[in-house]
């Protein structure tokens, strides 16, 4: 695949902590306003404008993206954002409870993406899909990074530790939530950065389908409105931070349905035993695949079967099976996508929160996973298949802000 280092934008180091935001689809608006209250340069604001427009704006609305560009302007005026001196590629690391992983940020070709190059596990929701082709464009910027993995390769291991282990970074800093972000830039060798991911034969987006779809749109339309299109433009490329697979880390999707479709506990598990294996436990955990434990009337149950190795990698998946024959059977959940019945909880907020849920009686049942594998996510690309919605919680998540990418 094909990296290159690129000119950005980034900020001041007296203004990292205030402009490095969370992505901006990991929160809904009214988080967005409070995560970037009294921090007036918080890139929320340019990703997510409409927190400082009436609360009963239309988040898709002209004055949404006109008020994006006034805000990604004034921080660029106002020295908050400056330009590098010369193109750079940087390291990023991240460590969570004791968990660290680091990625180089570059630019990648559009071309990737639409050669699947750049593979991709997800659907996109036009709505949403829309909503960031427009801001990218309206900007002439990225500036939430799309995170990627790939096969480890022992030469870029290397090299990303001797620098990592010896060179002074440009950030470092702790975020209110407890991540450490660390951030190296790189401005020598680039030309052997550059090839050692031409040595890379496939990347997959981890998270950000939405952003890197709508990354690839504009630069496609901006190829088709420019009769003096070469392929050097910086509209041709994207950015993204490339982690090795090896040490990424993929926390369970749990579920949690409303209600009991009608039925008592005991009809329940009488029923998910008549096509499941139910042991009860006093682990709310499953500690491997082929199975998930699920919260009833205060207790939980694990919950397994015998795996199928003729199914294909996204029906082997335990979320899939959970689907396909516990949830649409029993409970009635036709379609995850869009019964609202059924409620997602990413793994970052532990198994209590499933109890909560059901002891309050805002759910009637919950479901504790398994978190699928890097490697099940990637087969999953590479057979052309699409996984099931809410599979993955990748943790922790990248910032955004750190750089920019400007075209």
């Amino acid at each position: 695949m094909r990296i290159q280092p690129f000119q950005g934008l980034v900020p001041q180091s007296q203004f990292i902590e205030e402009v490095a935001a969370v992505p901006y689809d990991v929160v809904d608006t009214a988080e967005a306003a409070a995560l970037a209250k009294d921090k007036p340069n918080n890139l929320l604001h340019v990703d997510r404008a409409e927190i400082d427009l009436s609360v009963d704006t239309d988040p898709y609305s002209d004055q949404v993206y006109a008020k994006a560009v006034a805000t990604f302007q004034r921080l660029q005026d106002e020295g908050i954002l400056v330009r590098e001196l010369v193109p750079a590629i940087y390291l990023y690391r991240q460590v969570m409870n004791g968990h660290s992983q680091t990625g180089l940020v570059a630019a990648c070709h559009i071309d990737d993406y639409q050669n699947d190059i750049i593979r991709k596990h997800e659907k996109t929701r036009k709505v949403k899909e829309d909503d960031r082709t427009r801001l990218v464009d309206e900007l002439s910027a990225n500036t939430g990074p799309i995170f990627l993995t790939y096969r480890d390769r022992d030469e870029i291991n290397q090299r990303v530790a001797a620098i990592t282990s010896n060179e002074t970074p440009l950030y470092d800093f702790t975020a209110d939530d407890g991540v450490r972000h660390v951030f190296w830039r790189v401005t020598t060798d680039l030309s052997d950065w550059k090839q050692f991911f031409e040595r890379v034969p496939l990347s997959y987006v981890a998270d950000g389908h939405h952003r890197s779809a709508s990354a690839y749109r504009v630069g496609s339309e901006r190829r088709a409105a420019n009769p003096n299109h070469d392929g050097s433009e910086d509209y041709n490329w994207f950015l993204g931070v490339l982690f090795p697979a090896s040490e990424l880390k993929i926390l369970p999707y749990n579920r949690a349905v409303a209600d009991l479709n009608g039925l008592t506990p005991d009809q329940v598990l009488q029923k998910v035993g008549e096509s499941f294996t139910v042991t009860a436990t006093t682990s709310p955990s499953p500690s491997a695949p082929g199975g998930v434990h699920m919260y009833l009337d205060g207790n939980w149950y694990a919950v397994s079967w015998t795996p199928d190795s003729s199914l294909s990698p996204v029906d082997s998946l335990d979320v899939s099976v959970l689907q396909e024959r516990l949830l649409n059977p029993i409970f009635g959940i036709d379609d995850p996508r869009t019964n609202n019945r059924i409620d997602f909880i990413g793994g970052i907020r532990g198994t209590g929160c499933l109890e909560e849920r059901v002891n309050s009686g805002k759910a009637g049942v919950a479901f504790s996973m398994y978190p699928v594998t890097v490697e099940q996510l990637m087969a999953i690309a590479d057979a052309d298949q699409i996984m099931p919605p809410k599979s993955t919680w990748f943790e922790p998540k990248l910032r955004s802000g750190l750089v920019v990418h400007t075209f």
